[in-house]
């Protein structure tokens, strides 16, 4: 299998005035890494200029408040509301600004479709495999900060990008770092890829304690600034997990050279080892901006507003091997990814539907793992190669309403 994410070739290096005018399309804008990516475009614009990453379109789910206030400052071409019920008040919002306001799901795909240079996907589950792959299909440098895509169509995702020119950029942390230091045309040269994982709020908790954890508890990481679910993952380490499995589709890395360990400080956010016994590691301060803007500009580098690493006031990196017992969540994911076909989609499903029941107060803590071990236990199709995104859809689509049956019966 060759890697997905795009190869750095030696000359590969253009102009930064090409890199300046890429256009850019955001699959959803209002959220944590949407607004971080504007962010460091409007960092661009006052740096080198107002004209400096153009913007093709902006979609978000429901949040037309969030996505009117972004589309008058950025000014982009399109703005898309998913939740069609929020049409006329974006339409209204957008008159006369000369932005074209649309709404719904094939909205939202067709914005991925728009001919723009770079499109951010930055929509969270399942729900953003078709428009990026909508987004690979014409050719576009993806920059991926959705790990579902890879994880629950994998395979899928991976035919797409090699029958199409695009290029793709991963944007989660470890992964761009990953990305940054491995050489991909010295596959053979690597060892071990080691992935590192901030332990979450719940590290140093006991089971009972993590027993009684709320959400808000869970979603208080301790780190970095994500949503809801995200940090939910966070604390379970699923979302370690998950990156394991995109991280052997992106790099086309074997189990066995896949590596988690426990860092809190998440200051290196990858280790590579070498055959020699050289280990390069990947340093940066906990900051989404970074990776974002080493995506964008790719593989040249733009001036972000990221914060800065600063070892001294750091004063000690520490590492840890992680928990299995109490974070049952990240040896699921490893069962998955030695599994594969499609348990890989099988258990993001069931982790969404667990973690929005949490959330909701239905469910405990320690049921997150509870739900998605009995889903991969229970549903049909785990042993079933993904040979299409409709098929991909439909397993997602089971798996979610074996999940949601599962929480019912943990309520009762």
């Amino acid at each position: 299998m060759r890697p997905i994410a795009a190869r750095r070739h030696e000359g590969d290096m253009p102009d930064l005035g090409p890199v300046l005018s890429r256009r850019v399309t955001v699959l959803g804008s209002t959220g944590s890494i949407g607004i971080s990516t504007l962010d460091v475009i409007a960092h661009a614009r006052r740096h080198y200029g107002e004209d400096a990453l153009p913007v093709e379109a902006l979609t978000a789910n429901g949040n037309v408040e969030g996505l009117i206030a972004q589309a008058r400052k950025i000014k982009p071409k399109l703005a898309v509301i998913g939740d069609g019920a929020r049409f006329a008040e974006l339409k209204q919002a957008l008159s006369g600004t000369g932005i074209e306001p649309a709404a719904g799901r094939a909205a939202v795909i067709a914005a991925a479709a728009r001919p723009s240079d770079t499109v951010m996907v930055a929509i969270m589950g399942a729900a953003a495999l078709e428009p990026a792959l909508a987004a690979v299909d014409r050719g576009a440098t993806v920059a991926l900060a959705n790990k579902e895509c890879v994880v629950a169509a994998g395979t899928v995702f991976h035919r797409a990008v090699a029958r199409s020119n695009a290029a793709v950029i991963p944007v989660d942390s470890e992964h761009n770092a990953i990305f940054q230091v491995f050489r991909a045309a010295d596959h053979d040269e690597v060892e071990k890829v080691t992935l590192t994982a901030s332990g979450g709020p719940f590290r140093e908790w006991t089971l009972d304690e993590m027993g009684r954890a709320t959400p808000a508890e869970a979603v208080a990481h301790p780190n970095w600034s994500m949503g809801a679910k995200i940090s939910v993952d966070s604390a379970t380490l699923m979302n370690k997990g998950l990156e394991l499995i995109e991280a052997h589709f992106l790099f086309a890395l074997p189990t066995e050279k896949l590596a988690v360990v426990v860092h809190p400080q998440s200051i290196v956010h990858c280790l590579v080892s070498y055959g020699d016994g050289s280990t390069l590691a990947h340093l940066s301060a906990p900051d989404m901006r970074t990776p974002i803007a080493h995506a964008l500009a790719w593989p040249r580098r733009i001036s972000s507003p990221s914060r800065r690493l600063d070892l001294p006031a750091v004063g000690q990196l520490s590492f840890e091997a992680p928990d299995h017992q109490r974070f049952r969540c990240l040896k699921l994911a490893l069962d998955c990814l030695d599994r594969g076909c499609m348990s890989p989609t099988i258990l993001n499903a069931a982790n969404e539907i667990a973690v929005d029941a949490f959330l909701k107060g239905r469910i405990g803590f320690l049921d997150i793992a509870k739900v998605v071990e009995s889903t991969l236990d229970e549903c049909t199709g785990a042993n079933v190669e993904a040979e299409s995104v409709e098929g991909v859809l439909a397993t997602d689509a089971r798996a979610r309403e074996l999940a949601r049956t599962i929480c019912r019966r943990m309520m009762m």
